[in-house]
């Protein structure tokens, strides 16, 4: 039998019109009910197995950030999510949103900027944005051009290295990304960064608008630039992404390539 063993209760018989009177006790893989016909709260059910079957009931396993409580709904598995996140055990940010540091709210909107609130109109000492600005004729053609990678850009480049970019925090005229650094190709003699380790990216919101570079949270990048290039100027340590930075949304077939540019960097004058 599917449950331990029954019970009979004269008032369920009677109730019954004296036609069963049976309640099922310990009912086994995580059931419930008077004949263990459901699942128990925290479990849905499987709809593609029989209730007799042991994985008939599946765990929600609600993520313990993500999900503002444990019990899911028993026929999808869908558990409650709080603002901003998604996924059937609520474990990721909802389109819109970025990954945040607080318990209480993991998932917080990303900030619009708009290029015309970013942009100061050079000759106001008021830096009032211009009204008639036009953000295509403001951002103009980026630098760098990240479409082609070569061997020249990478000599040109003292650093190259791919990282996961985690969250992003907007500080006045700047956005600091924080980001995971996975695999270092090239970097000068004295430089501070490690591979598995995290540094600090700093983009100016102008330039973020504008795409150069274009880069946003939970993605990686390979990123070739100059460690050093608008450290003085800059807000706090890290490194500075510039319009001549080169970020390219990784993909897996890079790594090899990237290898043999490492290989032949002893050509680099």
């Amino acid at each position: 039998m599917h449950a331990r063993r029954c019970r009979f209760n004269m008032e369920l018989y009677k109730l019954s019109g004296r036609v069963s009177g049976g309640v099922c006790l310990k009912c086994r893989h995580f059931t419930a009910g008077r004949h263990c016909h459901y699942c128990k709260e925290g479990y849905y059910r499987d709809p593609t197995k029989p209730i007799t079957h042991r994985k008939a009931c599946k765990a929600c396993d609600c993520h313990p950030i993500g999900a503002s409580g444990k019990t899911c709904n028993q026929t999808s598995g869908q558990c409650p999510c709080k603002d901003g996140v998604t996924g059937i055990t609520c474990n990721r940010c909802a389109k819109g949103y970025q990954q945040s540091r607080s318990h209480i709210a993991p998932c917080i909107k990303i900030p619009k900027i708009s290029v015309n609130q970013m942009s100061a109109d050079a000759g106001d000492d008021h830096g009032q944005p211009d009204p008639d600005a036009n953000p295509k004729e403001e951002c103009g053609k980026c630098r760098a051009g990240t479409k082609r990678l070569n061997m020249n850009k990478f000599c040109k480049r003292d650093y190259a290295i791919l990282g996961k970019v985690m969250d992003r925090e907007i500080i006045d005229d700047w956005s600091r990304f924080t980001m995971s650094i996975q695999s270092i190709y090239k970097k000068a003699g004295d430089s501070r960064l490690r591979r598995s380790g995290t540094t600090h990216v700093w983009v100016t919101n102008r330039d973020l608008a504008c795409k150069c570079p274009k880069i946003k949270s939970n993605k990686s990048y390979l990123i070739l630039g100059k460690e050093r290039e608008g450290q003085a100027d800059g807000p706090g340590p890290g490194l500075m992404m510039t319009q001549r930075s080169i970020v390219i949304e990784w993909k897996d077939d890079w790594h090899s390539r990237m290898r043999r540019f490492q290989r032949r960097s002893r050509q680099c004058d």
